[in-house]
């Protein structure tokens, strides 16, 4: 479940299990820091004007048949940051909670 680890006018930081997404409009960026098992991967980063929408993505893990669902940032430019989700619900709220952060509807 995605978690609002930090909540100021200036910055929100958001954290589902080991990726950590933060907002920060002082600096004017999004940065997602993962990390897979031990070692923390190169952070991406991108001016939160190309932010363009947060989306939900559900998909059916075709193994198991359980529907997998993200909260999705989407770039002007088309890229995608996925950020893991609970389920659906647990989605709909993050991405409603970071478009209400940056105005975006």
């Amino acid at each position: 479940m995605a978690k609002i680890v930090e909540s100021t006018p200036q910055r929100m930081v958001l954290q589902s299990g080991s990726t950590t997404l933060t907002l920060d409009k002082t600096a004017g960026k999004a940065t997602m820091q993962r990390k897979l098992l031990f070692w923390n991967l190169k952070p991406m980063e991108t001016p939160l004007a190309e932010v363009a929408n947060f989306e939900v993505d559900a998909g059916v893990d075709r193994a198991s048949g359980i529907e997998v669902c993200n909260t999705m940032l989407v770039t002007r430019a088309g890229a995608a940051w996925a950020l893991p989700a609970a389920d659906k619900k647990d989605a709909e709220a993050t991405a409603v909670a970071m478009r209400g952060f940056l105005g975006l509807g």
